[in-house]
């Protein structure tokens, strides 16, 4: 399945899609995409070692500044679907990109592409602070422009 994604070796989760999913037009509603790529996102950080407990005994967090999707195609109930996300880059200081990409492995279809932008704030505060050095350590070694 390596030749279906835009980048190497892509965080995954695999997706069923539920009748729950779907919306007035018999199709999945464009609300479910941004869920799942928001979950893929927060299961890459938790394996990455960084989970809610973290963010919250180091008081910082990243959060999405920006998004933005290009919804390719449609996908009905029953099928099964994979939400990929890499960390394409960052300034190693506040902010960092992640790139998506859902894709339905039974025709190979990539049905969207989508980029969030994230900022580390303060949870106390929510204002924009510096990456911590377990972030720093954490997200460094998933960060794709790293690896080039």
């Amino acid at each position: 399945m390596s030749e279906l994604w835009d980048h190497p070796a892509p965080h995954t989760l695999a997706v069923t899609v539920g009748a729950e999913h779907m919306d007035g037009l018999r199709h999945t509603n464009n609300t479910e995409y941004v869920k799942w790529c928001e979950q893929v996102a927060w299961s890459h950080s938790v394996s990455l070692g960084l989970d809610l407990a973290c963010y919250e005994s180091l008081n910082r967090a990243m959060v999405i500044t920006r998004s933005e999707f290009d919804y390719l195609r449609a996908s009905h109930a029953g099928q099964e679907l994979v939400a990929g996300t890499w960390i394409l880059d960052w300034d190693r200081k506040l902010t960092m990109r992640r790139a998506f990409q859902i894709v339905r492995p039974a025709d190979g279809a990539t049905l969207l592409r989508g980029l969030m932008h994230f900022a580390c704030v303060e949870l106390d505060s929510g204002r924009p602070r510096r990456l911590p050095k377990e972030f720093i350590d954490g997200y460094g070694v998933a960060v794709l422009a790293e690896q080039a």
